[in-house]
Order: C-alpha cells, then sequence, then structure tokens
C-alpha cells in the first residue's frame, strides 16, 4: 500500500480516538443550547414581527367616516330561503360638526363610555389582549374599552374573532391615537356609533328618539341617549317596563358620573335622575305594519342572543333564513279575522296564534294580536294565564307516577282542600262523582285534577319537571335557556298547578303540545334556520336538537284523552277541521276571581297550534264583555279556522291510539270499580186473547231482558268503554254549545 493512502472509508486510530473520548452534554449544557437557540429564534421572530407590524402600518389608511363607513341592509326570508320577510335598518345617517354637537351629549357619552377619554393614550392593551383571548375560546364577544378603539371598531363591521382581525383594530386605533386630535376621534365616534332605531350617529339619533335636531338636545335627553349606545335594543323603553328600568338605571349611572366629573351642575343632575326624558311616539316605518314587524323583532332578539351585535344586525349585510312558512303566517291573520267577534277591535281584544312543527320545534306562524303600527306587544310571546290548557302536562305527570286511565278520582263540586284553603270549584259547581281521567279530561273536571296532584308523591313539583321537559320554560330561564319566552312567570309548585295560574306564551304552549303530537319527542322552539354573512360566511346554522320527554305510551295515553276532548268533550268545534286531532280547552281566572283568558290548544301530526283570547293589559274580565269566554267557544273556532287554512293540502294522517299503560298507583283508593248492573225489570204478563171460534194456543213465555255491565280494558283494544260518570248522569245537549256546562273549561 503507498504511505499516505488509506482503504476508502476505512477509520484511523484518530477518529476513532474522538469517538471514544466524546462525552454526553449534561442537561445544563443542553439547556443552555436550546436557550440560545431560542433567543435567536425570538429575535429573528421579532424583527419579522416589527416588519411585518411596520408594512402593516404603512398600508392600512385611517378611512373616511363621511365617505368611506358603508353599511349594507341585512335581509330576513322565509323558511324557504327566497321570499323576502322583511329587512333590517336601512340606514339612517346625517354627520355633523364637532361644533355643532351639543356640550352635554359629548360630556355625557364620555362619562358613559370613557372617562379618561381626554388623557389616555386611546388604547388598551390588556383589554385588547383580554378580549382576544375571551373571543378567541368563544366565550361572551368582548369589546373595545375606549372610545377611540370603539370608533375603529365601527370602521369595521365584521364581527370575527379571529387574530388577524384583531391586529388590524390594534394598528388602525394606533394610527388613529397618533395622527387625530380627540376632537376628531369623538367627532367621529359619534357620527358613526350605533344607537338603535336604524339610527347611526347622534344627529340621526336625536331624530329616531326625540324628533328633534342634536343642537337642541337637553341634559336628559342626552344621558339618556348616551345610556342607550350600551344596548340599544335592550334598553329601547318601548319594549316594556323592564327594558325601561334598565334603561333608568343606565341613564342615572351616566348622570352621577357627569357630576363625578364635573361636567354636569350637582342641582340639576340631581333633579334630572329622577325620571328618565319623556319619548315621544315615532311613527314606525311602514314596512313594520302588520306582523312584519312582530317577526322582525322576534328575529333580532334571536340574532343578538345568537352573539350577533346591534351594529351587525342592522348594517353587516346579514342573509336570515327564518322558520316561518308564508302559508301558516296568512294561515293565522286570516283565521283571525275570520272568527273575531264582530264589534270586538285589536285595541281591546286580543287574539294571539302560534303554530309550531312537532319533531323539530320549528315555528312556523303566529299572530300577534294586531298591527305592529298599532301596538308592539307581540302576544304571542307576551302570553297569557294557561288555564285548563295545563292538564295535559298534569296528566302525563300522573300516569308517570304510576297512575292509569282507568285510575278514578274525585269529580264532585266543590273539593275541600286537606288542612283548609278556598275549595276548589268545577265550572258551574257542578258534580260528577268518581270520574276516570279520560273523562276528567274531557269535560275538564277541576276536582279530579286536584284530588289526582295531592295523590301524587310531591306532585306539583312532578307536574312542573314534566312540563319543562315536554318544551315549556320554568319559572326563570334555565341554563341553557329555551323557549320563546325562556321564562314561565308564575309556575311555581302549588297544589292549583294544573288548573294553569301561571302565564305561558303561545309558542311554548304550542311546542309543549307538539312534544305529545310527536309521541313524546321534545324539541326546542327556534325561529332562525341560517344566517350568512355578507362575504358568503354561514355564520350560524340550527341543529335540531330532541330529547325523549315522555315514553311514547304515556304521550298517546295523554293524546288518546285530547283525542276524546276534541270527539265528545269540550272541545269539538275542532271537529270541523275534518281531520284527526287532540285538543284542550282553557279558561283562567286572575286573583280577583275574572275571566282573564281562554284559550283551546290542539294539534294533529304534522302541526301544533294555541290560540289565545285576552283583553285590554293581558288579563282583565272576560265573562259578561264577550259574548262567549269559554275555550270551546272562539278559540276553539278560531283554531279550526286556522288550522283549516295551514294544513290545506297535506296528507290527513291518523294519530295513534292509546296504549293504556300499565302502572303500580302511587296511592289506593283510585282503582276502576265497574258500577253495579241495573235490577232486572219484571216481566209482564201477556194478556190473554180469547177466541169463540178455537182455542188458544199457549205462547211461550219471553226471554229475560238481558243484564249491562261494563267491561274493564285488559290489553289495549281499539275504543276504550270506560264509564265516565256515576251511574246516573244527566244528559246534556250539544257539547260543542256554549249552554253545554261541559264545555265551559
Amino acid at each position: 500500500m503507498v504511505q499516505g493512502k488509506r482503504k476508502s472509508g476505512a477509520p484511523t486510530k484518530r477518529s476513532k480516538s474522538r469517538t471514544k473520548d466524546r462525552t454526553p452534554r449534561t442537561w445544563k449544557q443542553r439547556l443552555q443550547r436550546f436557550t440560545i437557540w431560542g433567543l435567536i429564534a425570538c429575535l429573528v421572530m421579532a424583527v419579522l414581527g416589527a416588519a411585518g407590524f411596520f408594512i402593516a402600518y404603512r398600508s392600512i389608511d385611517i378611512p373616511d367616516p363621511n365617505a368611506d363607513f358603508l353599511t349594507e341592509t341585512t335581509q330576513v326570508y322565509y323558511s324557504d330561503g327566497k321570499g323576502q320577510l322583511g329587512q333590517f335598518a336601512v340606514q339612517k345617517r346625517d354627520s355633523i360638526d364637532y361644533d355643532e354637537m351639543p356640550q352635554y351629549v359629548k360630556d355625557a357619552v364620555v362619562a358613559a363610555e370613557n372617562q379618561t377619554f381626554w388623557t389616555d393614550n386611546g388604547l388598551d392593551p390588556k383589554g385588547i389582549l383580554r378580549a382576544a383571548f375571551s373571543n378567541a375560546q368563544g366565550n361572551a364577544t368582548q369589546g373595545a374599552s375606549t372610545i377611540t378603539q370603539q370608533y375603529v371598531k365601527i370602521l369595521y363591521l365584521t364581527q370575527e374573532r379571529t387574530w388577524k382581525r384583531k391586529i388590524k383594530e390594534a394598528i388602525l386605533s394606533l394610527k388613529v391615537k397618533n395622527q387625530l386630535k380627540k376632537q376628531e376621534v369623538l367627532e367621529g365616534y359619534l357620527n358613526t356609533i350605533y344607537f338603535g332605531r336604524g339610527a347611526y350617529g347622534i344627529q340621526a339619533a336625536a331624530q329616531a328618539w326625540f324628533a328633534k335636531d342634536a343642537k337642541d338636545l337637553n341634559l336628559k335627553q342626552s344621558a339618556a341617549l348616551a345610556a342607550i349606545i350600551n344596548n340599544p335594543n335592550r334598553l329601547d323603553p318601548d319594549n316594556g317596563e323592564e327594558a325601561t328600568e334598565q334603561l333608568l338605571g343606565r341613564y342615572q349611572y351616566v348622570l352621577d358620573s357627569m357630576e363625578k366629573m364635573d361636567t354636569a351642575p350637582a342641582g340639576e343632575v340631581s333633579q334630572a335622575r329622577e325620571s328618565l326624558p319623556k319619548f315621544p311616539k315615532i311613527k314606525e316605518s311602514a314596512q313594520y305594519g302588520g306582523q312584519r314587524g312582530h317577526a322582525l323583532t322576534m328575529v333580532r332578539q334571536e340574532l343578538e342572543r345568537l352573539g350577533f351585535s346591534d351594529q351587525e344586525i342592522n348594517g353587516g349585510g346579514l342573509q336570515v333564513t327564518t322558520t316561518f312558512t308564508r302559508k301558516a303566517m296568512t294561515a293565522a291573520a286570516e283565521g283571525v279575522a275570520e272568527q273575531r267577534p264582530e264589534g270586538f277591535g285589536p285595541k281591546q281584544l286580543h287574539v294571539a296564534v302560534a303554530s309550531v312543527e312537532p319533531g323539530t320545534g320549528a315555528v312556523r306562524g303566529f299572530y300577534g294580536g294586531q298591527d305592529y303600527l298599532q301596538s308592539q306587544i307581540n302576544w304571542a310571546v307576551a302570553g297569557g294565564q294557561a288555564g285548563s290548557t295545563f292538564k295535559p302536562f298534569a296528566l302525563a305527570s300522573g300516569i308517570e307516577s304510576g297512575f292509569e286511565l282507568k285510575d278514578t278520582f274525585d269529580g264532585n263540586s266543590p273539593y275541600e282542600l286537606p288542612g283548609g284553603g278556598r275549595p276548589i270549584e268545577n265550572q258551574g259547581d257542578n258534580s260528577y262523582g268518581r270520574v276516570n281521567l279520560i273523562k276528567a279530561t274531557e269535560d275538564s273536571i277541576n276536582t279530579a285534577y286536584i284530588d289526582m296532584t295531592l295523590a301524587m308523591p310531591d306532585g306539583p313539583n312532578q307536574i312542573i319537571a314534566t312540563a319543562n321537559a315536554m318544551g315549556i320554560p320554568p319559572k326563570e330561564a334555565a341554563n341553557p335557556a329555551y323557549g320563546i319566552p325562556t321564562s314561565s312567570p308564575g309556575l311555581e309548585p302549588n297544589t292549583g298547578v294544573a288548573l294553569g295560574s301561571q302565564t305561558v306564551s303561545p309558542i311554548n304552549m304550542a311546542n309543549g303540545y307538539a312534544t305529545i303530537a310527536n309521541r313524546g319527542v321534545a324539541a326546542d322552539a327556534y325561529i332562525i334556520e341560517k344566517v350568512v354573512d355578507r362575504d358568503g360566511v354561514v355564520r350560524y346554522t340550527h341543529k335540531v336538537a330532541t330529547h325523549e320527554a315522555l315514553p311514547e305510551g304515556i304521550s298517546d295515553d295523554v293524546g288518546y284523552a285530547l283525542q276524546q276532548v276534541v270527539r265528545s268533550g269540550s272541545g269539538t268545534a275542532a271537529l270541523g277541521l275534518d281531520r284527526p286531532a287532540g285538543g284542550k280547552t282553557g279558561t283562567a281566572t286572575n286573583g280577583a276571581g275574572e275571566v282573564s283568558s281562554a284559550w283551546f290548544v290542539g294539534y294533529t301530526p304534522q302541526l301544533a297550534t294555541a290560540v289565545m283570547y285576552v283583553r285590554g293589559k293581558g288579563n282583565e274580565q272576560l265573562k259578561d264583555w264577550l259574548p262567549s269566554y269559554f275555550g270551546g267557544a272562539y278559540p276553539a273556532e278560531t283554531w279550526t279556522a286556522v288550522m283549516t287554512r295551514a294544513l290545506e293540502g297535506e296528507e290527513v294522517e291518523e294519530l295513534p291510539p292509546a296504549a293504556y299503560v300499565k302502572g303500580e298507583a302511587p296511592t289506593d283508593g283510585h282503582e276502576y270499580v265497574p258500577p253495579p248492573p241495573p235490577p232486572p225489570k219484571k216481566p209482564k204478563k201477556p194478556k190473554e186473547t180469547k177466541t169463540p171460534e178455537a182455542p188458544s194456543t199457549p205462547q211461550p213465555p219471553p226471554p229475560p231482558p238481558p243484564t249491562t255491565q261494563v267491561p274493564v280494558p285488559t290489553e289495549p283494544p281499539p275504543t276504550p268503554t270506560f264509564p265516565t260518570g256515576p251511574p246516573t248522569q244527566p244528559t246534556f245537549g250539544n257539547p260543542g254549545n256554549g249552554n253545554n256546562p261541559r264545555v265551559r273549561r
């Protein structure tokens, strides 16, 4: 081998020595090495970040609010996604100069939104990071904390919750802070901020709320508008007493802050804070006429609940598809008009209708009681005392606890409550003897339902729990909330809960009955199917979530009892639908003992509809005012008219028969006992006839009359043969007639 040359790949002694002598690094050395490279990487990223920030800072321009601030109208559609139901906020905006804005407005807005506005640097870095992290995690949307940041956010209407948007907002905030004077920022803010009622900027707001120019606003009006900025829809006093109280609290906070900042004299503040300014009646836009205004109000409230901001709803160019169908909406309006008693206009007599699709909870149609331009109260949402339409929830709960349809209860009137208290009476103080649950439901016998409630373990609470599961919201909104609205005031566990003193909306009542129509499977009521933003991005899609509220057999038994109400009980007016249907009549009395509501709620397999009649403020006397106040009269006739139109062209579907669920009664004394057979009549002796021509032929005696006994059902027969009362029952006239005592519930 030539000296100095080696075979390829052959290790030298030196290389072997190096390999052998190399020792592994300690963890401290590895940590030091990692730290050095980490610092180098951070430095590189910082340089790149600074370069990127510099480029972004140079490329992002401050928009001109008078030229570049644009909004796009939000469109609302029927369930087909094509027919237009309405739209939100064709923008009302009229910019004015800083000097034209009254000082009270400037001071009130600063006191309400950013008390350090005149001295801070316009940015709140901690607030930006806090909001970014919160929004990125899907929590409630957090807004900007300074007026400068709010102004920047207004110029970008998109509510996109991304780091990209937050960085862009931060850069623009910094640029605004560096390039604009405080007066210019406040002027731009007051010319672009949304004040509700479709008004952007202080000039449009002054017109929309007080029918005057901004320059003429006084202290009270300025403070009120500054308070409204916080939540323009929720703080609109037109939305009722609760909204007015919330606005008053915010308004007083603004005034107190102005006094603290020495921008309003203490004497004037003390006098102003006693009450809100007077809000003149502002004529609503014609586009809100009829039921459209009620529908759009419901949609707006639901969009807000889903997390969309007022500014986005009014100017974000959203495409909103609702659950409403033109057919069901028209059916509700025409059905009410057809059956409304002559001479009783909508200002005093409020007729509300709601139709819900079983299995999905989709609200297909409603009628709010009157034209939205006449009154903004939507009675399909506001509701009234439920009366006996609440009994099916009690019936379901009773069967769940172990009772059966054949079990009997005390139907006599009055019913003395154990431990005292006001006795319970049936309508007309009629007594029925021992009655089974079918008879108790068919003729709406109050005393039998009280007897059943008391016979159940913790009956009132059980009934409420069953009603909640079937779609009736609790007294206070649940978490998560459900229902429209999300609460049922007065739904408390008292002995008479089945008789319906609580306030329930027709929408929620229709959804509760839809659970029976769907054989015990419940779904939450809803009105929005899909929301798409102006960039075509789907922001929301409703997913139907169902749950078993009742076992199928129990639901079928409840449904069978409700079918008897229509066939031969207090709701025979619904026979005019000429389809299999179940339903329940109801009237309620207020604290003064006056009849405060009349209802009929019923269903077919395809649709559940509730009809409610109330007067005045919703709890005033119907008896001796309306020609007939029974649920089996006008409400049932209205229901029939609405459902006939809504189901026109739909296939006639059958309802399931009774399952006759077997149970073990929680208490004794309610077993079915057949009545004794009537005593046989003594046969009359046949008269003897004499014929002189021929002897008479002996005739055989007539057979004895058969005895009758009502059989007890064993396994489900197609038609029940339970006794419906004591051995001797009075005979009434046509059960659909208002003069029939059986109709009077």
